[in-house]
C-alpha cells in the first residue's frame, strides 16, 4: 500500500517532489535542529490520487490519524480537547514555490468550547476569540466556498463601528461578536453550519488544500512560470505558534540577502501581535526587520544564526518565515528565495567569490530571461520632476502605464494594447490575473514580502509596495496624495522599482548600466560587473556558438559588439524594401527578357553594397546569405488599394494610371490562396530567370571588394524553401556557375559554402538525399513550426492562441519556445540523418527560438553548431548556450 504521510523527522529536502516544497524544507530545518514546530506533511502523491478521483485515497485517513496521535503525544494535547486545546495549521506547499495561489487555514481545533479553554491557558480572552474569528474566516472562505469578500464587509462594519483603524483596536467582545456574526454568514451562504468537529475540520481542511491546487488563479500561475499541471500539491499539519499573543509575539518574513538587490544581511518584515497571514496580506503595515533587533534583541540574533545556518547549508538566498511567541522563536518555514534578475546576478557572483558554489553553479543560477530584464531602458530621473508618492522598491524596473483599480480593468485594457499600471491598497491571489496584463503594481500596504512583492518579483513585474502617502478609493476608481493630488483611473504614471518613487506623467528612459556595458563593455557598478562575470564563463563552458540575425551593416556591427560569432541568417529580402521597391516592380512588369535583366542590373549595385557593408561588419566571421524567399507579389502594392484607384479613375471617366493597371494584373496574377505554400525561395529561383544570378553576383563581388580592401570576409549562400533534394542541385550549379563567373573576371578566388534552410518537414524527413547537395543546415524554426502544425502564424496567434493556452493545449507558444515532440523530432532526425550522410555537416537555428532559453537547451542536446537570433537576444543565447553546457549543476529553481 502506498504511503502518503511522512512526520518532518522522516523527510528531507531531497524529497521536495514527494513532500512539496514546504514539507521538504520543514524536514531539512528539523534534521539541522532548528526550532520548528512538529508535524507532519501528506503528500502529492495523495493529492494527486484525490484529484483523479474525487475520493480520499485508501489508507490516507488511517495515516493522518496515527500521525496527529503521535504529534498529541508529542505535545501532551488532544486537538481541540476543551480545557487546553491542541491547535494546527494547514497550508499548501507543492514542489515548486507558489506564493498565495493555494490555500491555508489556521487554528484548526477550535470551537465554541475550546476557545474558552485557550482563553483560560493563554490568560488571553482577545487572543483565543481572535484565533477564532481567523480560523472561521479562513475554513469559510477555503472549505465552505464563500466569498472572502462577504467576512471582509462584516469586519469593516465593525471597524467602522467602533472608529478602528485596524483589527488590533477590537477586544475580546467585538471578536467574540465577530465569530458569531461569521458562522451566520456562512449558514446564511452554504445552508450550512460552521463544523465543532476538529476531526471534521481537519479532514475537509486537507481536501480542501488539494481542491486549490486547481484552482483558476493557480492555474494561470503555473501556466505564465511554466510549472506543470500534473505535480500536485502536499499538504502540511503543523502544531499552531501564535504570534498574536501579545506585543511580546508577532511573525515575519526574513530573507538572508536583499532579494531586490542581493545585498548581504537580514532584510525583511515583522508586525508585532500578528499571525503570519497578516505580514504577507499587507492588512496592517509591517515594520523593517531591522526594528525587531530593537523590539527583542534575543530573538533577533537567534533569527540571525539560524539565517545565517541556512544560507550555507542551502548555499543560496533563503526566503524564511517565522513566529515569535512570548519571546520563543520558531522557524515556520523556509526555501530558496525569489529574487530580482540584478539580485540573482549579484547573488550568484557572491556565492562564488565566498567559495559557497563554484562558477558552474553561479552561472546556472541566473538565466536569459533576467538578462534581457536588465538589457531594458531605466527611468531617466534626471527629467521626472518631484515624486506623486514614494514606497518601497519591492522589484526593480521601469514601467509607464495608466492607472487602473482591479485586476479586471486591467485585463480589460491589456487586451485592447493599453498598458496599464495596477494600484490597490494590498493585492490578494485573486489579482493575479491584473498583475499579469499590468506593467507594474502600485499598493498602499506591504512591504518587500508582501503578496504584491513577492508575484510581481517572481515574474520579473516592476512593483512598488507600502506608498503610505497615498489613499487608494478602488470604489471612485482613484488614488489620492497626502499633497492632495487625484489621480483618477486612466491617468498616465511611471512607476520606477529600483527605487520606489511613482511620477505623473511618461518619465523618459534612459539606457541600462547592462546594455551600456554591452555596447561599450563600460563596466560600472556591481550589477555590470556580476553580469559580465556571468557572460564571460558562459562563453568559456559553452558548445553552442552564436550568430546574429542581421540585414544592415548597423545591426551586424550592433550583433558583434553584443557578443555575436557572425551572422546566420541575413534576410536579401529586407533589402528591397522602401525606395528600392519599385525596382522589383520594375522587374515584376518586365515585358521582356531584356527589361528584366536591366531592373535586375539596377538592383544588383544596391545589394552589393549591403553585403560589403555587413562583410566588413563581420570581417574574419561567417555572414550566411539567405537567397529571395517570400513571394514576389509581398513587393507590389495591397490588391484592393490597386482595385480601388483603378475602379475610382474609371468612374471618374478618366483612364487608369498605366502602371497601376499593369501593377493589378501582375497582382491579379501571382495572387495565391495560401502565398506561405506558393511561388517563394527556391521555387523562385528556379523559375524567374536572372533572380538567383543576380544577388548570387553581388554576393561574389563584395567578397572581392572586400578582399581587395584587405578583409577576410567569409560569405555562405543559403537556398530556401527546399523540399526535394533536386531544387538544391539546380539552385547549386547556378550559384557555382555565378561564383566561377566572378572568380575569373576579377582574378579574386570566391569560394562561398552553399547550403539550405530546412524549413519543411519534408526537408527534415529527407536530410540523407539533401545532404549530399548541402554543406550546411540552417533550421528555419519559424516556417517548419508553421509547416509541422499547419498554422499560419499571422492568422492563429490572436485567433485561438489565447484559447489554446487556457485549454492546455499549449504549455506555451509554439513560435516562443520550440515544440519538442514535433518540430524538435524533425530537427533532430535532420542532424543525425544529415550527418551520417555528411559527417561534419555544420547544423544551425536560425529561427527566433534560437534566442529563447528553453529552446537552446533543447539545441544543445541534440548536437546543433549554432543558433542564430536577433542582435538584441545574443547576450540572452551567449547565457543560455553556456548553461545549456552545465547538464546536472544545480541551478537554485526559484520557481
Amino acid at each position: 500500500m502506498s504511503r502518503y504521510v511522512y512526520d518532518f523527522q522522516d523527510g528531507s529536502r531531497d524529497l521536495s517532489a514527494l513532500l512539496g516544497g514546504k514539507g521538504a524544507n520543514l524536514a531539512e530545518m528539523t534534521r539541522l535542529g532548528l526550532p520548528v514546530p512538529p508535524g507532519f506533511t501528506v503528500t502529492t502523491d495523495a493529492c494527486r490520487a484525490f484529484l483523479a478521483t474525487g475520493e480520499e485515497p485508501e489508507g490516507m485517513s488511517a495515516e493522518v490519524s496515527r500521525h496527529l496521535s503521535a504529534l498529541e503525544a508529542a505535545t501532551g494535547r488532544l486537538l481541540g480537547q476543551p480545557d487546553d486545546p491542541l491547535l494546527v495549521s494547514v497550508r499548501s506547499g507543492a514542489r515548486f514555490s507558489m506564493p498565495g495561489m493555494m490555500e491555508t487555514v489556521l487554528d484548526i481545533g477550535l470551537n465554541d468550547a475550546s476557545v474558552l479553554g485557550l482563553a483560560k491557558v493563554s490568560g488571553s480572552e482577545r487572543f483565543a476569540w481572535d484565533s477564532y474569528r481567523r480560523l472561521v474566516q479562513m475554513y469559510g472562505s477555503t472549505v465552505m466556498g464563500v466569498d472572502p469578500a462577504r467576512f471582509d464587509v462584516v469586519m469593516n462594519r465593525l471597524k467602522e463601528a467602533r472608529a478602528a483603524r485596524d483589527d488590533l483596536r477590537l477586544d475580546a467582545g467585538d471578536l467574540a461578536g465577530l465569530v458569531e456574526a461569521y458562522k451566520r454568514l456562512i449558514l446564511d451562504e452554504t445552508g450550512r453550519y460552521f463544523p465543532q468537529s476538529p476531526a471534521q475540520q481537519l479532514q475537509r481542511a486537507v481536501l480542501a488544500v488539494f481542491r486549490s491546487w486547481n484552482a483558476e488563479r493557480a492555474r494561470l500561475y503555473r501556466r505564465r512560470e511554466r510549472i506543470p499541471d500534473d505535480l500536485g500539491t502536499a499538504v502540511t499539519v503543523q502544531r499552531m505558534v501564535f504570534g498574536n499573543l501579545g506585543p511580546d509575539s508577532g511573525s515575519g518574513v526574513a530573507f538572508t540577502r536583499d532579494p531586490a538587490t542581493g545585498r548581504p544581511g537580514l532584510y525583511g518584515d515583522y508586525l508585532s501581535n500578528a499571525q503570519g497571514e497578516d505580514v504577507v496580506s499587507g492588512v496592517r503595515d509591517a515594520v523593517p526587520l531591522a526594528e525587531l533587533e530593537r523590539l527583542d534583541p534575543r530573538a533577533y540574533r537567534r533569527l540571525r544564526d539560524h539565517a545565517r545556518t541556512l544560507e550555507r547549508h542551502y548555499r543560496d538566498l533563503c526566503d524564511i518565515e517565522f513566529t515569535i511567541e512570548r519571546g520563543t522563536l520558531w522557524m515556520l518555514q523556509t526555501r530558496v528565495g525569489k529574487r530580482t534578475a540584478g539580485a540573482a546576478f549579484a547573488i550568484a557572483a557572491e556565492l562564488v567569490e565566498e567559495g559557497l558554489i563554484t562558477a558552474d553553479e553561479g552561472l546556472a543560477r541566473v538565466g536569459g530571461d533576467g538578462l534581457a530584464r536588465l538589457m531594458f531602458p531605466r527611468f531617466d530621473t534626471t527629467a521626472a520632476g518631484t515624486p506623486l508618492t514614494r514606497g518601497v522598491p519591492a522589484s526593480p524596473g521601469a514601467a509607464v502605464g495608466a492607472a487602473v483599480f482591479d485586476s479586471a480593468e486591467a485585463v480589460r485594457r491589456a487586451a485592447s494594447g493599453e498598458r496599464v499600471v495596477l494600484v490597490r491598497e494590498e493585492t490578494t491571489p485573486d489579482d493575479l490575473p491584473g498583475m499579469v496584463a499590468a506593467q507594474a503594481v502600485l499598493t498602499g500596504r506591504g512591504g518587500k514580502t508582501s503578496h504584491a512583492a513577492v508575484v510581481a518579483r517572481g515574474m520579473g513585474k516592476v512593483c512598488v509596495c507600502g506608498a503610505r502617502d497615498i489613499t487608494v478609493d478602488a470604489g471612485a476608481r482613484r488614488f489620492t496624495t497626502r499633497a492632495g493630488t487625484v489621480v483618477d483611473e486612466g491617468t498616465v504614471v511611471s512607476v520606477d522599482g529600483s527605487s520606489g518613487d511613482v511620477y505623473a506623467g511618461a518619465v523618459p528612459l534612459a539606457a541600462s548600466a547592462t546594455m551600456r556595458y554591452l555596447e561599450t563593455g563600460e563596466q560600472r557598478g556591481s550589477e555590470v560587473a556580476s553580469v559580465a562575470r556571468a557572460l564571460e564563463h558562459a562563453d568559456a563552458v559553452r558548445r553552442l556558438e552564436v550568430r546574429a540575425n542581421a540585414d544592415t551593416p548597423e545591426d551586424a556591427a550592433r550583433a558583434r559588439r553584443f557578443g555575436a560569432r557572425g551572422i546566420g541568417l541575413c534576410r536579401t529580402e529586407h533589402m528591397f524594401l522602401g525606395e528600392r521597391r519599385r525596382l522589383v516592380e520594375d522587374m515584376i512588369l518586365a515585358p521582356s527578357g531584356a527589361a528584366r535583366e536591366r531592373a535586375l542590373a539596377a538592383l544588383l549595385p544596391l545589394q552589393r553594397r549591403d553585403f560589403a557593408g555587413i562583410l566588413e561588419a563581420m570581417d574574419t566571421l561567417p555572414v550566411t546569405i539567405r537567397l529571395l524567399d517570400p513571394p514576389l507579389h509581398e513587393f507590389l502594392p495591397d490588391r484592393t488599394d490597386l482595385a480601388v484607384r483603378v475602379a475610382a479613375a474609371q468612374a471618374a471617366g478618366d483612364p487608369a494610371a498605366p502602371r497601376d493597371t499593369a501593377l493589378l494584373a501582375a497582382v491579379n496574377r501571382m495572387h495565391e490562396a495560401n502565398p506561405m505554400l506558393g511561388l517563394r525561395g527556391v521555387r523562385l529561383g528556379l523559375v524567374v530567370p536572372g533572380l538567383v544570378a543576380m544577388q548570387v553576383r553581388a554576393v561574389a563581388e563584395a567578397v572581392v571588394e572586400r578582399v581587395r580592401a584587405g578583409g577576410s570576409p567569409h560569405a555562405e549562400i543559403m537556398v530556401p524553401l527546399v523540399g526535394a533534394v533536386e531544387e538544391l542541385r539546380l539552385a547549386r550549379e547556378e550559384v557555382r556557375r555565378v561564383l566561377a563567373e566572378v572568380s575569373e573576371e576579377t582574378g579574386v578566388p570566391v569560394e562561398c559554402p552553399v547550403g539550405t534552410m530546412i524549413e519543411l518537414p519534408r526537408a527534415a524527413l529527407t536530410a540523407g538525399r539533401i545532404a549530399a547537395e548541402a554543406e550546411f543546415f540552417s533550421f528555419g524554426t519559424n516556417d517548419l513550426t508553421q509547416t509541422t502544425w499547419g498554422f499560419s502564424r499571422d492568422d492563429v496567434e490572436a485567433a485561438f492562441f489565447p484559447a489554446y493556452l487556457d485549454k492546455g493545449v499549449f504549455a506555451a507558444s509554439p513560435f516562443e519556445t520550440l515544440d519538442r515532440e514535433g518540430v524538435g523530432r524533425l530537427v533532430r532526425i535532420a542532424v543525425e540523418e544529415g550527418r551520417a550522410a555528411r559527417p561534419g555537416l555544420q547544423t544551425g537555428v536560425c529561427g527566433e527560438h534560437g534566442g529563447d532559453p528553453a529552446s537552446i537547451r533543447f539545441f544543445h542536446a541534440v548536437g546543433v553548431d549554432y543558433v542564430s537570433c536577433s542582435p538584441f537576444r545574443v547576450p540572452v543565447a551567449r547565457l543560455e548556450a553556456g548553461r545549456a553546457a552545465l547538464d546536472g549543476v544545480d541551478t537554485g529553481d526559484t520557481r
